[in-house]
């Protein structure tokens, strides 16, 4: 593994933190400092945690430590899905489309998470 971009549970996450921006750009001005930030802010989270945890995924606690940040900001975006989608600002697609594959990082984080000896560095 040559960098925390080639793992396809970052490339998943930075693809749903896109997607959420471009969504986002259609939401009330009134949302900006609310939603719309914390949308961004949580969905954004979820590539940086894996960042960290990726160059720190030689010290076995401060690894999943990261990995666990970076479940509870994927869960936090889910939350802020679920109301984009109650106050009409996403339509169905857009939200299950972004759910789903905040599900399936959920699931790869876990593997990471059980497996850590898995992304360790080679010597």
């Amino acid at each position: 593994m040559g960098s925390h971009k080639d793992l396809i549970v970052y490339k998943k996450a930075f693809d749903v933190a896109m997607r959420i921006f471009q969504a986002t750009k259609k939401f009330p001005t009134e949302e900006r400092y609310s939603l719309t930030d914390q949308i961004r802010r949580s969905s954004r989270a979820v590539c940086a945690n894996l960042a960290e945890a990726y160059r720190k995924r030689q010290y076995h606690a401060h690894f999943t430590a990261k990995l666990s940040d970076a479940d509870m900001e994927s869960t936090e975006t889910q939350t802020w899905l679920d109301f984009a989608l109650s106050c009409n600002y996403l339509n169905k697609e857009e939200y299950e489309h972004c759910t789903q594959q905040m599900f399936e990082i959920g699931k790869l984080l876990h593997h990471m998470k059980t497996f850590p000896e898995k992304y360790q560095p080679k010597p």
